[in-house]
């Protein structure tokens, strides 16, 4: 069974996450810094809450996470920690209940940190920030129940091997909570499938495969051939693969094609992943909810790539 997921926010729905910046919040004191982070904090909360109802109601069950929902968490002049929130209890008591409801509906939940945490730079403090915020991410998976958190590893800075290896020493130091949770994706600039095949084989992670960064990004691998290879590393999970779909903004013909479509074209979606059983497809597409249920119709409709 084939089920579309929705990247951290809607189009339409009447559902909008607050945040803020360490600009517009210097000027306060730090009391009250935290006064105004913890009601952005609780707000938040409670609109994952009716999100997570919202969600089936959409026919939607899989849905990645904002990493905003605590802004600031882990900056060095303002960052905190739940307990130094006024409003604890109640943000702590919201999320209980968005963990109940993603539950009761069977959300497939995930994360996807942005790309400036890298843990293969070869500058220490890069490594160090980048561990802290996936800290951070792990405090929201715990709080929600999510059991992914999706990675890129960044850049190769003139040695992929060296990077890579970079990877593995920094996440075997990673407490046990993050290391079960990681999942690595294959980028558009640097790593291939080929490439992040024997990481995840040798530290035993799931491949989340992106077709349209594979399409930007060739290896030897066919689209089928990554697709086969990248479900594998799912195996012995409880949950099914999990994969990326989008479609370029200006089509496969514009000299740039890497930035992200409106709609999903239905001739971008293998016909492979129709395939495969179980499979979780993250929509990456402007148009959110709405790209959603046009692709589903599409699908239904039998307007499917030749992609092999």
């Amino acid at each position: 069974m084939l089920h579309l997921g929705l990247c951290c926010l809607f189009l339409e729905e009447n559902l909008r996450f607050r945040t803020t910046s360490f600009a517009a919040l210097k000027k306060f004191s730090p009391p009250e810094r935290r006064q105004r982070l913890s009601a952005i904090c609780l707000a938040n909360a409670i609109t994952l809450e009716r999100t997570f109802r919202r969600l089936p109601e959409l026919g939607i069950t899989v849905f990645r996470i904002s990493s905003e929902l605590f802004p600031l968490y882990t900056h060095p002049d303002a960052g905190y920690t739940l307990a130094d929130l006024p409003d604890e209890t109640r943000i702590r008591e919201h999320f209980a209940a968005c963990r109940q409801q993603a539950g009761q509906a069977g959300l497939r939940l995930s994360l996807h940190p942005d790309q400036f945490v890298v843990l293969v730079s070869p500058r220490p403090e890069v490594v160090a920030s980048s561990v802290a915020e996936l800290r951070y991410q792990l405090v929201l998976a715990e709080l929600v129940g999510a059991e992914e958190i999706n990675l890129h590893l960044g850049g190769s800075y003139g040695d992929k091997a060296a990077a890579i290896a970079r990877f593995q020493e920094v996440f075997r130091s990673l407490p046990p909570g993050l290391q079960q949770r990681l999942t690595l994706e294959n980028d558009d600039v640097s790593y291939t499938v080929a490439d992040l095949l024997p990481v995840c084989r040798q530290l035993r992670l799931p491949l989340v495969y992106d077709v349209h960064h594979h399409r930007c990004l060739p290896d030897d691998l066919t689209i089928a051939d990554a697709s086969r290879l990248a479900a594998e590393t799912w195996q012995g999970r409880q949950t099914a693969p999990h994969f990326h779909v989008s479609s370029p903004k200006n089509g496969w013909g514009s000299r740039i094609v890497r930035p992200h479509a409106d709609y999903i074209d239905p001739a971008d979606f293998p016909v492979c992943w129709q395939q495969v059983g179980e499979l979780c497809v993250d929509v990456e597409a402007k148009a959110k909810e709405k790209a959603i249920a046009r692709l589903r119709l599409d699908l239904a409709a039998g307007c499917r790539s030749a992609a092999t």
